[in-house]
């Protein structure tokens, strides 16, 4: 497969997106990766958003090269506006990537980072996400999901409850996902999960390995 191809529209500050939440979690999810993130290598972002992470990892973390990636168009031009201001020279162009096709932009990545799109994405896009992850990392590769997900055996908070009536009236596929039933979907592509780390505002942190 040829290499990724850059979404460029010489995106000036005007695209710039925010997302609150990233001033939010950014040291927390930062600290997780820390850690767990190998020393050098090709960090894929599925779902990059705003763009935003991509900018604040990439300068954290400078031996790794960051592609960030988005299905949205408006989401491709801010994450370039905020690239462009940054200036990192280890963060890529944002290439366009639809989560739940089988036909992704790369061929390879050292890490898979997924923040908040889980829950906000028709079960098809989490689906592509595993498939992906199983394609694209090597043996003992991270797979890092962040966000809320319902846990048997766990109360759910009354805001995360509140957060998923919201999301289904929005769009019915759409919504906090069992992390059994998402655990299970990752084991089918050889990913498995490792670790879960409890995180601010009733989110996880999702650890996961290709075996």
């Amino acid at each position: 497969m040829s290499g990724p191809q850059p979404f460029s529209l010489g995106a000036g500050a005007e695209a710039k997106r925010h997302a609150p939440a990233t001033a939010r979690n950014y040291d927390a999810i930062r600290s997780i990766l820390a850690a767990a993130l190998p020393s050098q290598g090709l960090v894929l972002e599925v779902a990059s958003g705003t763009g935003e992470h991509s900018v604040q990892f990439a300068g954290h973390f400078p031996t790794l090269t960051w592609q960030p990636s988005d299905y949205d168009p408006l989401g491709l031009a801010s994450i370039a506006a905020w690239a462009n201001e940054a200036g990192h020279p280890n963060l890529r162009a944002p290439v366009q990537l639809d989560a739940s096709s089988d036909q992704w932009p790369l061929d390879q990545a050292d890490a898979i980072l997924c923040i908040n799109m889980v829950h906000i994405a028709p079960w098809a896009a989490t689906q592509g996400l595993m498939a992906g992850a199983g394609r694209l990392l090597p043996k003992g590769g991270l797979l890092y999901l962040y966000g809320p997900y319902v846990r048997r055996g766990v109360e759910t908070a009354p805001s995360n409850l509140a957060f998923d009536a919201n999301l289904r009236v929005h769009n019915p596929d759409w919504g906090l996902r069992d992390l059994d039933i998402v655990t299970e979907l990752a084991a089918q592509h050889g990913v498995h999960l490792e670790q879960v780390i409890e995180m601010p505002a009733n989110n996880l942190s999702l650890l996961f390995r290709r075996g």
